[in-house]
C-alpha cells in the first residue's frame, strides 16, 4: 500500500512539474529541502556530524549552513530530476554547457570503452540523461529501488534519452561486452559497501569503496574520467569532464587500491569546493565507531 501511494505522490507532482518553468522548479525544490532539513532531524544529525569530521576548522554556524544547503540541494535534485525528464531533446540541449568534451572525444578514439565515475554529488543523474545527447548513449551501473513502482518510474527517466541501466546483481558481463563495443559506462564510487572494496582516504577518514572502476579500468584499458554536473543560474547546468585519471605504474591489488584512490581524491577536490552539493546524510564511514553528534 505504502508503495503505491508513494507512485501516486510521484506522478502528481511529475504532472504538476511538467507546466512549471525550471527556475521555478528549482525554488520549489529549495523549499521542500527546507523542510525537509526541519523536521528530519535524524539525517541532520548524520550531515552535521559527517560535516563536522570533514571541516574541523569551520564554525558551528557555517556547518549548520551547510547541512540546510545540502537539503536544499537535493530537494532541487529530486523535483528537477522529474522535471528535465518532461523535457524535448531541444530543450535538455539548450539548458547544458559542456566541459571538457575533448577529453571524451578523445577517449572513445582509443576504442576501449570509456569508463565515468561521479559520486552523489550536483545533479549526477541528469548529466547521465544529457550525455546520451550532447555525445553519445551510455551504460548506467545502478541498484534498484525498494519500491518497484517507483523504480520503474527512475528506470523511464534515466533511459529517456537512450542510455541503458545495468543493475550491480550480475552485471558484471555487460559491462565487460559494453566496453568491449567502445561504449561508455557510468558509475558511483562514495558508497559504502562490505565487499568487493577497499578502504582509502576520504577527507582524511578511511572509506570503503568499490574497486569496480579501477578494476575494469586495469583489466580493459578503458580511460577512467571524472564527470559532475554543476546548477547554473536560470535553472541550467554545467556538465564538466575532467582529464582522465591515470593508471598507476604498480600492479596486483596495490594498484587497484591506489587507482580507487587517486579517483576518490578527485571527487573529494569537487566536494570540498562546493560542499553543499554532496550528501553528507549517507553514513559513508559507518566502520568507525565516532558518536553521531545531538542537535537541536
Amino acid at each position: 500500500m505504502r508503495h503505491r501511494l508513494e507512485f501516486a505522490v510521484a506522478r502528481i507532482v511529475s504532472g504538476c512539474l511538467r507546466f512549471m518553468p525550471m527556475p521555478v522548479v528549482r525554488a520549489c525544490g529549495a523549499g521542500l529541502g527546507r523542510l525537509v532539513s526541519t523536521v528530519d532531524r535524524f539525517h541532520r544529525r548524520i550531515a552535521l556530524d559527517n560535516l563536522k569530521q570533514a571541516f574541523p576548522s569551520r564554525s558551528r554556524a557555517e556547518l549548520r549552513k551547510v547541512t540546510v544547503g545540502v537539503f536544499v540541494h537535493f530537494g532541487c535534485l529530486l523535483l528537477e530530476l522529474i522535471k528535465f525528464s518532461t523535457l524535448s531533446e531541444e530543450e535538455i540541449v539548450a539548458r547544458v554547457d559542456v566541459e571538457g568534451q575533448e577529453h571524451v572525444t578523445q577517449a572513445y578514439r582509443q576504442g576501449k570503452g570509456v569508463l565515468y565515475f561521479t559520486g552523489h554529488f550536483g545533479y549526477w543523474e541528469i548529466q547521465a540523461i544529457a550525455f546520451a545527447l550532447h555525445a553519445e548513449p551510455i551504460s548506467v551501473v545502478a541498484r534498484p529501488l525498494d519500491n518497484p513502482y517507483l523504480h520503474e518510474m527512475l528506470e523511464r527517466i534515466r533511459t529517456c534519452t537512450g542510455n541503458t541501466v545495468i543493475y550491480r546483481q550480475g552485471g558484471l558481463r555487460r559491462v565487460l561486452r559494453d566496453l568491449q563495443s567502445n561504449r561508455g559506462v557510468a558509475m558511483l564510487i562514495d558508497q559504502h559497501l562490505h565487499s568487493d572494496a577497499v578502504s582509502v582516504e576520504f577527507f582524511n577518514r578511511p572509506a570503503a569503496t568499490t574497486t569496480a572502476v579501477a578494476a575494469l579500468a586495469l583489466r580493459t584499458g578503458a580511460p577512467v574520467i571524472p564527470v559532475f554536473a554543476l546548477p547554473l543560474p536560470g535553472g541550467r547546468y554545467r556538465l564538466i569532464y575532467d582529464r582522465p585519471v591515470p593508471p598507476p605504474q604498480s600492479t596486483g591489488p596495490e594498484a587497484i587500491r591506489e587507482f580507487t584512490q587517486r579517483c576518490t581524491d578527485v571527487l573529494e577536490m569537487y566536494v570540498r569546493r562546493d560542499p553543499h552539493l554532496w550528501l553528507w546524510m549517507h553514513r559513508r564511514w559507518r566502520d568507525e565507531a565516532a558518536p553521531v553528534e545531538q542537535v537541536s
